[in-house]
């Protein structure tokens, strides 16, 4: 077993450690429970078959003694860390853990280099980076030349997207493997692990849960294994603590687990993924005129500490790109909540924005002005772009007048039938049509006057010519 490098090589509070190390069971016993009963082996984990399981991605290439660098993307408590740990003791490698909200190119350099006097030796090092999406390109771009000559095998860990998260350069050089949050019957089976484990679980303290509990437990924690875990050992510690030193412990209840999740946080990154994910399902939803999906997504975020002006313009451009014409008070609405939640502020404020949120997803559908903005563009994009028709353009002076600015345009107050007839596109685009109405709400009636608007334009040209 290889040793531990020296302290002096600046390897930060963490560790870097042979994989498969003891605890003392003095260790053992203080640690949290989620740490205590970590698998140990690929056949421990619970979860992530299509990478560790019988045919998994990572076991097969463990198998062909194959040793890769790669990258473990998912939600937190997933197992990214196990596995890696996990990983690196299969491959008989060094197991080199460092935060990278902790650490910066200093130890990694230092890291690198006790590495390379590893090889020498034989031994090759995995060198696990958690949260790797913390680290900014200089720092990511420090990694490529050891990853490229087999110095280090780098396993980096990320709640966050790799596609935006890791420079492309290092993300060509790293597979990435996805992994699912825990499913509810996996939680349980790992909860009922724990209650039984009289070594490293709390199975010598007699502690007992019927299904039920497990099952509330499983579904709170939002198939993250660590806050599962640690909600059992609360409720256990409470329930413990509770019970007579001359008998053992009532079975837990689910009193006992809601007592033990009075702070439970939700998943959210207000800078990553997630916040688009979410405002995404909200904007859909509004979409979908589905108003209940609509307030929970709302609701979802303001209580995972989104800032609410976020959602209130999320629902202004909905009201311009979405509903449009179709429901013109719909942007007004949008707006006053906008205005109502500046004014009260939380939680007062929010409710105008659920208001608002309600009100959208009811209201009629028209991406027609949304359509027409990008028509217009495209036009102008493609071209060409003739100068504005001297008729349609002022003349303040006498000069102007005498190029013939404003000559023959037709006041629409003085005489309707002139200003209809006469064009005004720029030369090339006469006719080009870009707002197509689609007839729904209030869009109906500037339908039928746009119709009524465009015989009258076209009667009157003919009329004229």
């Amino acid at each position: 077993m290889t040793p531990d490098p020296p302290d002096d090589l600046g390897l930060f509070a963490g560790r870097a450690s042979s994989s498969a190390r003891p605890r003392s069971a003095s260790d053992s016993r203080a640690a949290p429970l989620a740490d205590r009963v970590r698998p140990r082996a690929l056949d421990e984990i619970v979860g992530q078959a299509h990478l560790v399981g019988q045919d998994g991605i990572l076991r097969r290439a463990l198998d062909k003694k194959e040793l890769l660098s790669f990258v473990l993307w998912g939600p937190p408590g997933s197992g990214k860390t196990t596995i890696a740990r996990i990983y690196a003791a299969s491959a008989g490698a060094r197991f080199v853990e460092y935060s990278a909200v902790l650490s910066g190119v200093k130890e990694i350099r230092a890291a690198v280099e006790e590495a390379r006097r590893a090889l020498a030796r034989g031994a090759r090092t995995v060198l696990f980076i958690d949260e790797i999406h913390r680290f900014n390109r200089a720092q990511q771009d420090a990694f490529l030349p050891h990853v490229e000559r087999g110095t280090i095998l780098l396993i980096g860990a990320t709640t966050e997207n790799p596609s935006f998260a890791l420079n492309a350069s290092l993300l060509s050089r790293l597979r990435v493997y996805t992994l699912d949050p825990l499913a509810r019957e996996e939680i349980a089976s790992l909860l009922g692990r724990a209650l039984a484990d009289r070594e490293r679980g709390l199975g010598a303290e007699g502690i007992a849960a019927p299904p039920e509990v497990l099952a509330a437990i499983a579904d709170a924690a939002d198939g993250d294994a660590r806050v599962a875990l640690s909600l059992l050992e609360l409720a256990a510690r409470t329930r413990a603590a509770a019970a007579p030193a001359s008998r053992a412990p009532e079975p837990l209840t689910l009193a006992d687990v809601a007592a033990a999740l009075t702070a439970k946080p939700l998943l959210y990154d207000r800078a990553g993924e997630e916040h688009y994910n979410l405002l995404s399902a909200f904007h859909k939803s509004l979409r979908s005129s589905d108003p209940d999906a609509a307030l929970y997504w709302l609701e979802r975020m303001l209580v995972s500490g989104e800032e609410p002006l976020v959602l209130a313009r999320r629902m202004v451009r909905f009201a311009t790109e979405d509903v449009g014409n179709a429901d013109p008070q719909a942007l007004v609405v949008a707006l006053a909540a906008w205005d109502t939640y500046q004014r009260l502020g939380t939680p007062e404020g929010e409710l105008a924005l659920a208001q608002a949120a309600i009100y959208l997803a009811l209201a009629p559908r028209s991406n027609a002005v949304y359509k027409a903005s990008g028509a217009a563009r495209d036009a102008i994009a493609t071209g060409p772009n003739p100068p504005v028709p001297l008729h349609l353009r002022n003349a303040p002076t006498a000069l102007m007048k005498d190029l013939g600015y404003g000559k023959g345009y037709a006041y629409a107050h003085d005489d309707p039938a002139a200003a209809h007839a006469q064009t005004n596109l720029p030369e090339g685009l006469e006719g080009r049509v870009f707002y197509l109405p689609k007839g729904e709400g209030f869009e109906r009636i500037l339908k039928e006057r746009l119709e009524l608007f465009r015989k009258k334009r076209n009667d009157g040209r003919k009329s004229s010519s």
